[in-house]
């Protein structure tokens, strides 16, 4: 049986990663031996490396109850446990978002977050933060029997008052179709709100995480989902059943949830499961064939996409062939076809992105070596060019030489009054900066709007309170970007001055853009206008519970963005100013080690000779470390671009 290409792939991007770690470790030990390694450089290559130890591939599996999701992760990804892991049976056993991942920090188990925890307005990602609030079940990886009964525990389901289930947020009294699934006045529900599974599984442990979500129910009554976890993940596998076609549910989680999520992103595939319904014994292959197309067809026009990016399979089969090695069964359900599309896709594009950002971040930081590496051989040339110079001279040409690097000396101890100057008003502009993106200032705003929400009961007034919130903030990150032109203008300024009184070389401050987070608000605040396109004038008991869980968690995702926004100023302002401060230290050391050779010849503690081929000897130090600068950013180019090669060889 070949290979499977998804993970075979997803191997070799691991490999690819683990490969670019190590040579961009070496490079920072080198740079720390070589002395090179200040904490401005330290820090960025740090940042650089857990990134990369962090790096995940989140998949997201999403469609109405009993499509077959989990036997699908099933077949794709755990088909080499010999056995069915994930629970998978007629009716819905996927009751909660759950989430497949591993943590080798933390015990093999199962977190469970209790449902009542929907009846206040902390998000989950909040929770997360307090394990104490999830009750834990321990998975015993050793035992079949036992993985399967901890994971049937996410399935668990309870009856509760219709009073109850309202008060969650479960029970709309306006859709038809949960009163008629009410029973003496009590309605079924999940017992957990989401599910973690930590689990050791290879591919979790290189970076998989696998989100198995509800159907559209859960994604519409957990904003979450819409707002952060769907739109976060690097692809989407939308599933429906060719027994049942495409319904009006496939539809609208389709439009609401996953078709709009596309923007022209890549990742978000189609899946045709149960085509093994339409194998018929009285039908010859091209009949059976015939009909999987016209599925398939009838498919991409109800959903407006193309018919290649439907992908009919049989989940079931083809977890049943994987375990007993059937090759002809596993090419009957055609999975073959979907792990090559999400391996052809996703690993690439996921690839692509890292290693832009990773080779963005190595060639600044050697960029930045490399010109501390010049400006010190420019100095020994100059004391060299000097030294030279004195061959043959008398006293009276050193002491000249001694007073025209003193008056060369003084000159830039004016400039480092400026310099110091330029701190303050530096100093001055970041407080003003990070004013207009302030935690407190946010906390507060969002404590306002949280009660103006409270006190009304009308779509109108929330609708204009969210509207005027979304302002605000797209107005202090507005605000922030005119403060960071200001500072980079006024410290272009400073470098060309600095560069033209004192040779320093000439350096262009960073850019830095705030789009990604206006692009981020924007997201946010569509997704809250669609929400309330679907509310009537006064809103009900259930979707007022539910507007508050989606305010909620659009305030924790805004704090979120400030958060990421406030990190990236804060290294952005290191960056801007480090240059500087780097080649301000290195012209300070350059002068005075110019006036202490002159000095010493003038004493004649040293010959001149011997000051010269000392400097030549520092010189040539230089240039080794120059070269093995070259060999280390030669060395980390091939780690990025070596991947596609190991993948060939892998897959062939």
């Amino acid at each position: 049986m070949s290979q499977d290409n998804l993970v075979a792939n997803f191997e070799a991007y691991s490999e690819w990663r683990g490969n670019l770690i190590q040579r961009i470790s070496e490079l920072q030990r080198w740079l720390s031996e070589q002395d090179l390694n200040d904490a401005q450089t330290n820090m960025r290559i740090q940042h650089l490396l857990d990134k990369l130890r962090d790096d995940k591939l989140n998949i997201a599996f999403v469609a109405e109850f009993s499509r077959g999701k989990s036997e699908l992760i099933n077949a794709i990804f755990f088909a080499e446990y010999k056995q069915r892991l994930l629970p998978s049976s007629a009716g819905r056993t996927t009751m909660c978002p759950t989430e497949l991942q591993y943590d080798p920090a933390r015990p093999n188990c199962i977190q469970l977050l209790p449902i009542e925890t929907r009846a206040g307005d902390t998000t989950t990602s909040e929770y997360k933060r307090y394990p104490d609030e999830w009750t834990t079940v321990e998975l015993d990886v050793e035992s079949g029997d036992a993985m399967l009964a901890a994971f049937q525990q996410v399935g668990m389901k309870k009856r509760v008052s219709v009073a109850e289930a309202k008060k969650l947020g479960l029970f709309d009294e306006t859709d038809a179709d949960h009163q008629l699934s009410v029973q003496n006045g009590q309605i079924e529900i999940p017992c957990w709100r989401h599910a973690i599974i930590n689990f050791p599984h290879p591919l979790l442990k290189q970076g998989l995480v696998i989100l198995d979500t509800p159907g559209l129910n859960a994604i519409g009554t957990e904003p979450e989902l819409t707002l952060n976890l769907l739109p976060n993940a690097h692809a989407i596998l939308f599933i429906l059943a060719a027994d049942t076609g495409v319904t009006k549910t496939d539809i609208d989680v389709w439009r609401n949830h996953i078709g709009r999520a596309q923007s022209g992103q890549r990742g978000r595939l189609v899946v045709l499961n149960k085509i093994d319904g339409l194998w018929d014994s009285l039908k010859s292959e091209a009949e059976i064939e015939a009909e999987i197309d016209k599925q398939v067809q009838t498919s991409a026009d109800l959903l407006g996409i193309r018919p290649n990016q439907v992908f009919p399979v049989s989940a079931q089969k083809g977890l049943v062939a994987k375990i007993s090695n059937d090759q002809e069964l596993l090419d009957q359900a055609r999975l073959a076809d979907l792990e090559r599309a999400l391996s052809e896709d996703l690993i690439p594009f996921k690839q692509e992105i890292v290693r832009d950002n990773t080779h963005t971040e190595v060639e600044d930081i050697v960029l930045a070596t490399r010109g501390i590496l010049n400006a010190r051989r420019e100095g020994v040339k100059e004391q060299l060019d000097e030294l030279g110079a004195l061959r043959g001279k008398n006293r009276d040409v050193i002491e000249h030489m001694l007073d025209k690097i003193g008056e060369e000396k003084v000159h830039f101890e004016r400039g480092m009054q400026r310099f110091q100057a330029l701190r303050s008003v530096f100093s001055q502009q970041t407080n003003v900066l990070f004013g207009y993106l302030g935690m407190d200032g946010l906390k507060n705003r969002i404590t306002r709007i949280r009660g103006e929400m409270e006190s009304s009961s009308f779509s109108s007034g929330l609708t204009s309170a969210m509207q005027k919130f979304f302002k605000d903030i797209n107005g202090n990150i507005s605000k922030s970007a005119e403060q960071v032109a200001e500072i980079q203008a006024m410290m272009a300024g400073m470098y060309k001055k600095f560069s033209e009184e004192h040779g320093l070389g000439a350096v262009s401050p960073p850019p830095f853009s705030t789009l990604k987070y206006h692009k981020e608000i924007a997201r946010l605040e569509k997704s809250f206008n669609e929400h309330f396109n679907t509310f009537g004038a006064i809103l009900t008991t259930s979707q007022n519970t539910l507007t508050k869980k989606f305010f909620e968690t659009i305030a924790s995702r805004v704090v979120y963005v400030y958060e990421v926004a406030n990190r990236d100023v804060e290294n952005w302002l290191k960056a801007v100013m480090a240059p500087m401060e780097t080649q301000v230290r290195e012209h300070q050391m350059q002068l005075r080690r110019r006036l202490e050779s002159v000095k010493r010849i003038h004493k004649a503690t040293d010959t001149l000779e011997d000051r010269i081929e000392e400097l030549s000897e520092i010189d040539a130090g230089i240039r080794q470390q120059l070269s093995e600068l070259e060999a280390r950013l030669k060395k980390s180019y091939e780690a990025l671009n070596a991947q596609m090669e190991a993948e060939v060889r892998r897959v062939a």
